[in-house]
């Protein structure tokens, strides 16, 4: 039986149109898994003090950390410079102090109202409001991660966005053609493989940080998956032949 038969079509055996459309999706697709990263990053760096993303930063964006609050997270990472250090150290000790009304009045909305209302005024897109006591106050609660609502939420959106974004990569790449003849689906299959191993470990580090880990290295199999696919497909759509012997050695 022929290759074309036993695989499917190469690249080299569509239509100037289809290949066109591939290069296409691979481009669009390519630019939107790097600004993924960079979303992550943006996310999830600095949420342990330090500069820089590592498995306790992931640890404490899913399960939390009862040491802090997101108050003194924010202010000692990410919102660092938007206010000087006396200010900062002012609302970490209110709120390691209880979060207590009195001087909340007295001493920390004044420094809020200043260094702070302007982006978390309610209207900013992604920003808390810090408009009402009450809602900056939650803040100063210790930092149990994401909720299980948010994460169901969160975990229902990966799970199909991500499906639909690794069938559509893994339908261009089976028209590449790798040897060993195996690798090929096992390049297919796992980024799926890896989806339900990276969501999973987002509840279960609620139990245990160092399932953290499994997020990162779930993460990190998912993007070579991707690279591969990425990579393989573009080059065999345009400078690629389809191999002349049946059994694809």
């Amino acid at each position: 039986m022929p290759l074309e038969n036993r695989r499917g079509l190469h690249y080299s055996d569509l239509s100037l149109t289809l290949r066109a459309l591939f290069t296409a999706a691979l481009i669009t697709l390519g630019l939107g898994y790097c600004f993924a990263m960079v979303q992550v990053y943006e996310t999830h760096a600095g949420l342990d003090g330090k500069t820089g993303i590592n498995a306790n930063d992931i640890a404490i964006a899913y399960g939390g950390d009862a040491h802090n609050n997101r108050l003194q997270v924010a202010l000692l990472g990410p919102m660092s410079a938007n206010a000087p250090s006396k200010e900062r150290r002012a609302i970490m000790d209110w709120a390691a102090d209880g979060a207590n009304r009195a001087e909340y009045d007295a001493t920390i909305k004044a420094i809020v109202d200043n260094r702070c209302i302007r982006c978390h005024d309610g209207k900013t897109v992604g920003a808390p409001s810090f408009v009402a006591f009450d809602d900056f106050a939650e803040m100063a609660k210790p930092d149990t991660g994401m909720t299980l609502a948010t994460l169901v939420r969160v975990s229902h959106i990966h799970l199909f966005g991500m499906t639909f974004i690794f069938f559509i990569m893994g339908f261009i790449f089976a028209h590449a053609r790798m040897r060993p003849a195996w690798l090929q689906p096992v390049v297919i299959v796992t980024p799926f493989l890896m989806m339900i191993t990276d969501i999973g470990s987002w509840y279960l580090t609620k139990m245990n940080a160092n399932f953290a880990w499994i997020i990162i290295v779930s993460g990190g199999v998912m993007g070579i998956a991707f690279s591969i696919e990425w990579f393989v497909s573009m080059y065999q759509i345009w400078f690629g032949r389809a191999p002349v012997d049946e059994d694809g050695r």
